[in-house]
């Protein structure tokens, strides 16, 4: 195995997905809750595995190639983030008094946090972009054992990547959870939430209109 093509398949997939997004967000949200973000660390990371070796071993060509699905999957997504950045404002909007007499509603149950974890993933139109199409169309131009090398060099950085982020988020709990903290981190992604859904829906109508 050639381990210079699994470091940049490391490289580049880790540059695809530490950028903030819902996924990572909703990773980082739990682990400061310190509420199953082993489990949600576990089924991100798991489902990029899925979609990156969608991606590599052919599914990328299909996605990038059909105008409809991807135009669908986009509109899935603008959607989905300005939800998902509504419910971020909102949660930010709240007085500190609000979130700390109300501490039993932060905490949710397995089921619902595995749920969720589903959500940001297959309802994240950058996961299929990223993940499906770019990681797709670079590692499809590698053959044999070196399209496997930077598969796993792009599913290495997502596993290394979010249980980093939820161990790390659990250990600074008492610092992140801070009301001013929090408030803050719910904020920032608010605004990347807008933005990217913003950016998706000026691409689409470019698409549509020019």
């Amino acid at each position: 195995m050639n381990l210079w093509i699994l470091l940049q398949g490391f490289s580049l997939g880790a540059t695809m997905i530490i950028p903030i997004g819902a996924q990572n967000a909703y990773v980082l949200n739990q682990g400061i809750k310190r509420n199953h973000h082993l489990t949600t660390a576990t089924i991100c990371s798991f489902m990029d595995v899925f979609f990156i070796s969608l991606g590599i071993f052919g599914g990328g060509a299909l996605l990038s190639q059909n105008e409809t699905l991807l135009t669908v999957v986009t509109l899935g997504g603008i959607a989905f983030l300005s939800f998902y950045g509504w419910l971020s404002l909102q949660t930010a909007l709240q007085s500190s008094e609000t979130q700390e007499s109300q501490p039993q509603k932060l905490a949710r149950g397995r089921r619902a946090v595995i749920l969720g974890a589903l959500a940001v993933t297959v309802l994240n139109p950058h996961l299929y972009l990223d993940t499906v199409v770019i990681l797709g169309s670079i590692g499809g131009q590698f053959e044999g054992s070196d399209r496997i090398a930077f598969a796993l060099g792009t599913m290495m950085a997502s596993f290394v990547w979010f249980y980093g982020l939820s161990i790390g988020a659990a250990k600074l709990a008492p610092v992140l959870s801070k009301p001013k903290t929090k408030k803050t981190i719910d904020l920032i992604v608010a605004t990347m939430m807008f933005v990217i859904a913003f950016a998706l829906a000026k691409s689409l109508y470019s698409q549509w209109f020019s």
